[in-house]
């Protein structure tokens, strides 16, 4: 079982990476999420209070550039 949140983790920090690299920033927030999502899932494994609190502050600053570039657009 704790391979598989090792997998989770580590696929949240490729997402997260890949994002870094990308132009379009609608494409980055949403492997920003994903990413975060995953790295959620991982910290709540490990049950650090600190790293899930980041994630979450994390998931929540990605969404909201998110919408806010989806408004601006419109």
């Amino acid at each position: 079982m704790m391979d598989l949140f090792k997998l989770i983790g580590a696929a949240g920090l490729v997402l997260i990476s890949i994002g870094l690299l990308l132009k379009n920033r609608k494409a980055q927030d949403i492997l920003y999420i994903s990413g975060g999502v995953f790295l959620e899932l991982y910290s709540l494994y490990l049950g650090d209070p600190i790293f899930i609190v980041l994630e979450i502050v994390f998931i929540a600053s990605a969404a909201y550039d998110l919408v806010k570039q989806s408004t601006k657009t419109r």
